[in-house]
């Protein structure tokens, strides 16, 4: 165990982030799908699976709708879980105990990371070096997802960060991704506490996160005057009004439909 990594309670329930994975395979298809050059070797990994794999087997099903040949790797701190899991394991799909520091081989580059529901105990100032650490398995333009959900998978946030196509290069934080299934309502500040660790505390006069929140709830309570009040619909206007007048996000008719909003600022989401 290395100094980042901590012990989490794991008691990620089923379809928690099937969500998130229906995302990727819109967004990310290609992604998904690569074969070309280390392509062809390179794999999913799913970090802190927790006390059952039930989400891994999830977005590995999910994955292989587009890349029918995906090796996926669930990896778990607690070698109890990583043992038991091992049950659900077959040629394309294996789980391993260990921590940030993963335990791959030289022949298993990664094009998806995904740390879901990890950092969210502990102190923010961790958030980067971790970023670091699992930014370098990933090849050029691969992707590291990190990020909350609520515990059924209602209300999620998520960083997208990519690996620049040169070498050596930092992760880029492209991204901030919002989901609702509108279980409970719709207003934007449902997902302060969703956020992830890092910006949490930063939604707050003079930081960048807040002001996009005080643009997306104006946009909200317009979409309401205008008699957008049904939650799903005043989502789709604000955010629509939103993409409008900032241009910062992506009014994709899918993601808008389906309660997903993208925030892609042109400089990036500030560390």
């Amino acid at each position: 165990m290395s100094s980042l990594d901590t012990q989490t309670r794991g008691r990620t329930s089923r379809g928690r982030l099937r969500a998130l994975d229906a995302y990727l395979c819109h967004a990310e298809r290609e992604l998904l799908s690569r074969r070309d050059g280390p392509w062809a070797r390179a794999v999913f990994v799913d970090v802190g699976f927790g006390e059952h794999p039930w989400t891994t087997l999830e977005s590995a099903e999910a994955f292989r709708a587009l890349q029918p040949e995906l090796t996926v790797v669930g990896v778990e701190l607690d070698a109890e879980r990583a043992l038991a899991a091992r049950a659900h394991a077959d040629a394309k799909t294996h789980f391993r105990q260990g921590g940030f520091e993963l335990p791959l081989g030289d022949d298993e580059p990664v094009r998806l990371l995904r740390a879901m529901n990890l950092l969210r105990q502990g102190p923010p100032e961790r958030v980067p070096e971790v970023h670091r650490t699992l930014g370098r398995y990933l090849l050029p333009s691969g992707l590291l997802v990190e990020g909350s959900a609520d515990p059924t998978g209602a209300i999620l946030t998520a960083h997208l960060l990519r690996r620049a196509p040169e070498a050596d290069a930092p992760l880029v934080r492209e991204a901030l991704l919002f989901h609702t299934d509108f279980s409970h309502g719709f207003a934007p500040l449902l997902f302060r506490d969703w956020l992830p660790r890092d910006l949490r505390r930063r939604v707050r006069p003079g930081e960048p996160v807040h002001a996009f929140f005080a643009e997306w709830g104006a946009a909200w309570e317009a979409a309401r005057v205008s008699g957008h009040t049904a939650p799903p619909d005043a989502f789709h206007e604000a955010a629509s009004r939103l993409a409008a007048r900032t241009g910062d996000v992506e009014a994709d008719a899918w993601l808008l439909a389906r309660g997903y909003l993208v925030w892609r600022p042109r400089e990036g989401i500030s560390p």
